[in-house]
């Protein structure tokens, strides 16, 4: 295949994934074993208001790419909640649920959840060298895995499963929210406007709070806050007792308030 050819062929492969160059760097996407694949992990979380742990069963697969495991800010995020809890009469929604971890723990406190995601295409390229002819076979991984692990948790008249696409415009029959969660949502580049976009958006109409936990891993990072502080102030959550342990990980976890 000519070089032409190699270059349009990886301009396809980026459209249908653009995280695909960041899984071979460890410290943005780490690599996952390959037996996470189908599995069932529980993670618990205590709280002084819970007589027993709180419990968050999950399907976790690492096929999807990095949507498909649980997340270091993910689970600092279902921690501090489940010590916020309960939820019971809430409205949340969770951006970026990949497993639904966050969002699924604030199922069980009691709140009606949507958890949202792309509907992550995972594609399966087959390139012919005699013809350049490319076949594309997809399916919806990420919504999957949400579907079965909001099953697993037995909370489905309290969970959702919603394609939400940062930058779209939001369905109509949104509700309105009083509590977001976004738990390792600053990972890819040219995502970061369509993030804020979306976090303007769900801020338009009404006050709800927002926290913001999310992991340092590139200088990058910084181009989302200066991008965010154009519409949000924030500030760092200090009533978690973990708070100090956490941040040696580089995690913080933040609550943002929309500028009027």
């Amino acid at each position: 295949m000519s070089i032409a050819n190699d270059l349009v062929l990886d301009e396809k492969l980026d459209q249908l994934d653009p995280l695909r160059h960041f899984r071979n760097d460890d410290e943005l996407v780490p690599v996952q074993p390959p037996s996470i694949h189908n599995q069932e992990i529980r993670l618990s979380f205590t709280a002084p208001h819970l007589p027993d742990p709180l419990v968050v069963r999950l399907t976790v697969d690492a096929s999807p790419g990095c949507g498909g495991i649980a997340w270091p800010a993910g689970e600092v995020l279902a921690s501090y909640i489940s010590r916020r809890g309960p939820f019971e009469g809430k409205m949340v929604l969770e951006l970026g649920s990949g497993t639904g971890l966050v969002g699924l723990a604030a199922g069980l406190l009691g709140a009606n959840v949507w958890i949202t995601d792309q509907a992550f295409v995972l594609c399966l390229w087959i390139a012919f060298i005699t013809t350049g002819e490319i076949i594309c076979k997809h399916h919806r991984p990420l919504l999957d895995i949400m579907l079965r692990n909001v099953a697993l948790n037995h909370l489905v008249d309290r969970v959702c499963v919603k394609e939400l696409n940062w930058g779209d415009a939001l369905p109509h029959d949104m509700p309105n929210f009083d509590l977001i969660l976004a738990a390792d949502c600053v990972y890819f580049e040219p995502a970061f406007p369509l993030l804020v976009k979306t976090l303007v958006d769900l801020t338009s109409r009404h006050h709800p709070e927002i926290l913001f936990c999310y992991k340092k891993r590139r200088k990058a990072d910084k181009r989302f806050f200066n991008l965010l502080k154009k519409e949000f102030v924030w500030s760092d959550v200090t009533d978690d007792p973990n708070r100090e342990v956490y941040s040696r990980e580089s995690i913080s976890l933040l609550k943002l308030v929309r500028k009027r």
